[in-house]
């Protein structure tokens, strides 16, 4: 990444190069001008470069006269919901979530602790563009205090969702790998209180990665063999935000982010019924499940913004991307990997069923995922193209081109930073998948 990538959700870039002192000063001087009066929340993932950063977001704060709350390291979700126990205007988190180590990033929450609208970041990305200088004077300093305890009010929000002496009466054995992310400290205390014997890797917040960030299967193959040797129910793998979440089996399986979200799904509808939202990349096993439960079924553009502003117009009662981002309005509108781990183990108790038993039972379906170049100025007539020869399936443009069939879908759209195209197809097959996918990538090239 040559440049500093701006968008509605934030700033990301590599610390030193595009991430500058400067550069983090300006946006946040812009986000403060978006936000309403009163002070702001700024935590950190535990990437080691986030310190020098959280300062100079604090810092630039204060000295245009704004109080911060200074929350240290902090989970994504944890850090929306202290915004709202400390009554914030919104806060700051620094964080690139699962990009490498090298990068980092400011991400913005309003006063309700959600992400920004992507009307609102659109309004700060707008200030932060301008070319004027931005002024740091304020009428007099603000104050920046410490925060002791971050996690206690996310913790018993999450145990709110669980039947807490069930799991307990289990006493499962569990390993969890924050891969030295934000995600070991409540990670641990939760664990702990659900009365698991919980086995942490990378507890120690300190940005130090063991493998690729991104909970993806080829990045977490030395944790399968872990969690296999370990003899645990079940393996957690956290982003270093731990807003998302992977799941391994007992047997060292990677189940992988789809699951997250549709073991989550599955187990919730079973105790209250209400509108389910996905974004339109996530698997058509939530659709399923929410046709399976009689209940209402939505699809957002990409985007935890998106899947946001759908959940709170619908009033659904649980949502989130397949991406291992669950999200439930009754802890926070903020993906949250700790709901998934209390939701996946309280599964599994009420059920006496291994994670793997449970996974089996759902819909079974194949995602294949790609990329291609292609100037963004020909997507119209790739679209265009696709639906006059894909003639069978059921065309949407909510957020680039989705195609669905019976059977299979597809999903085609432009990246919003690079000039690539990316392709995700679903179908119950395998191959079936692969091939949607090529089918689509020869039609783009041919134009």
């Amino acid at each position: 990444m040559s440049e500093l990538i701006v968008s509605v959700s934030g700033i990301r870039g590599v610390v030193g190069k595009n991430l500058t002192s400067k550069t983090v000063e300006q946006f946040t001087l812009a986000v403060s001008s978006v936000l309403e009066a009163g002070p702001l929340v700024v935590t950190r993932d535990g990437r080691a470069n986030g310190v020098e950063l959280a300062e100079d977001v604090c810092r630039t704060l204060s000295s245009s006269g704004r109080n911060v709350i200074n929350g240290g390291v902090a989970a994504t979700p944890t850090t929306g919901v202290l915004i709202r126990e400390v009554q914030a205007a919104g806060g700051i988190q620094i964080s690139a979530s699962h990009n490498p180590i090298q990068y980092n990033g400011l991400k913005l929450f309003d006063q309700t602790g959600r992400v920004l609208t992507a009307q609102r970041g659109e309004q700060v990305r707008e200030i932060y563009q301008q070319s004027a200088e931005p002024s740091l004077s304020g009428d007099r300093p603000g104050t920046i205090t410490i925060s002791e305890d971050t996690i206690s009010d996310h913790l018993n929000l999450v145990l709110a969702t669980v039947d807490v002496d069930r799991i307990r009466s289990r006493n499962y054995r569990v390993l969890l790998d924050a891969n030295h992310g934000a995600g070991g400290l409540l990670g641990r205390r939760l664990l702990e209180t659900l009365g698991c014997q919980p086995i942490l890797l990378g507890e120690e917040a300190n940005g130090k990665f063991q493998h690729g960030p991104e909970p993806t299967a080829s990045n977490l193959t030395s944790i399968c063999q872990q969690v296999a040797e370990q003899d645990v129910a079940i393996g957690f793998c956290q982003d270093p935000d731990a807003d998302r979440l992977a799941i391994i089996d007992a047997s060292g399986n990677y189940l992988g982010e789809e699951y997250t979200m549709a073991l989550c799904v599955d187990h919730v509808l079973q105790q209250r019924s209400g509108p389910i939202v996905t974004n339109c990349a996530t698997s058509r096993m939530i659709e399923d499940l929410s046709n399976k439960y009689g209940v209402a079924f939505h699809r957002s553009a990409v985007g935890e913004a998106n899947v946001v502003d759908a959940m709170m117009t619908t009033q659904a009662c649980f949502g989130g991307e397949g991406n291992g981002g669950p999200i439930d309005p009754r802890v926070g509108y903020v993906r949250d990997s700790f709901v998934g781990m209390a939701l996946v183990l309280d599964a599994m108790a009420a059920e006496d069923q291994s994670v793997r038993s449970l996974a089996d039972r759902l819909p079974c379906y194949s995602i294949h995922k790609t990329q291609i170049t292609v100037a963004v100025e020909r997507m119209p007539a790739i679209f265009h193209t696709l639906e006059n020869q894909l003639t069978a399936a059921t065309s949407s443009r909510l957020d680039g081109l989705r195609l669905d069939w019976p059977d299979q879908w597809l999903l085609i759209r432009a990246s919003n930073t690079e000039p690539l195209v990316r392709l995700i197809a679903e179908a119950t097959d395998p191959a079936a998948a692969e091939q949607l996918c090529q089918q689509a990538a020869a039609i783009a090239r041919s134009l």
